[in-house]
């Protein structure tokens, strides 16, 4: 091989002793490869502009991943300009709220994302274990409902959470947790849709799985996993979505998995330790 990095000759001696000389106008010659264009690229050197092409293109996709919004192609709403809408499930990386009244949100955005976020909110309040609990019922009512509705709707959940109702989940008539007993009320979002929207009032769908029942040693009320749809219109109150009201059918429900059951310790627990979410449209 020449011992000249720029392909136009130079000596080589043979393991005879004798010297061959490539000739800079010779294409090839009987003993060695012809000269090498000086603007080819060597395998190597291929590889490694290919690698870098790669990662520039990997880090451009990523960057712009994390955008939440882009003003040429979305609307107020979180929609794009041009093209489908987003997907029911599919975040808009709108921030969901602004402030919280106790532990539920408040504060949602005046749009269509807007109201969506303030039901999936409100469902899980309104699904959570502290209904079973008079104060803490009224609270909630208040917070989540309109103005013009609280004293109706805390009427009649006061009646469908009288002692019977808590009897049937397990709850002593008072609505406390037996000892050594958790009970668990929880709903959990899934996705939403609004059937329904205008810049005061709107009506969203909001698909949840949910847990209910009582974990612990000999309970009769295991904890059970349910789907179900809320539907819950909202009205603009002048400064933030509540609803006015709010109804609940079965399903959709999927097909079972293959995981088995936890016991009632572990259900316990994972209740205990891990915590909800703000839910956003």
């Amino acid at each position: 091989m020449s011992t000249s990095d720029d392909g136009y000759g130079g000596d080589y001696t043979s393991p005879t002793g004798q010297t061959r000389t490539r000739l800079p106008d010779s294409e090839g010659d009987t003993y060695g490869s012809g000269r090498r264009s000086r603007s080819g690229l060597s395998s190597r050197n291929l590889i490694a502009v290919v690698g870098v092409v790669v990662l520039l293109i990997a880090a451009i996709a990523f960057a712009n991943r994390g955008s939440g919004s882009d003003p040429a192609t979305d609307t107020a709403d979180g929609a794009p300009k041009n093209g489908p809408a987003a997907q029911p499930t599919a975040p808009t990386g709108t921030d969901p709220v602004k402030d919280r009244n106790g532990t539920i949100a408040s504060g949602f955005a005046k749009t269509q994302q807007g109201a969506q976020s303030a039901a999936a909110n409100y469902a899980v309040a309104l699904g959570s274990s502290d209904m079973f609990d008079d104060q803490k019922r009224h609270q909630i009512v208040s917070a989540v409902m309109a103005p013009s509705v609280v004293g109706t709707f805390q009427k009649d959940l006061d009646h469908a959470y009288a002692s019977d109702a808590r009897k049937a989940v397990g709850l002593k008539p008072d609505g406390s947790v037996p000892s050594g007993m958790t009970f668990i009320s929880r709903t959990i979002p899934v996705g939403t849709k609004a059937t329904a929207y205008a810049d005061d009032g709107a009506t969203v769908d909001v698909w949840c799985t949910g847990l209910l029942g009582m974990a612990g040693t000999g309970s009769t009320k295991p904890v059970t996993t349910t789907w179900f749809t809320v539907t819950m219109k909202l009205t603009w109150t002048g400064k933030d979505w509540k609803a006015v009201s709010q109804t609940q059918k079965n399903g959709p429900a999927p097909v079972s998995g293959d995981v088995p059951a936890s016991g009632a310790k572990e259900i316990a627990g994972a209740v205990e330790g891990f915590g909800g979410f703000t839910y956003a449209r």
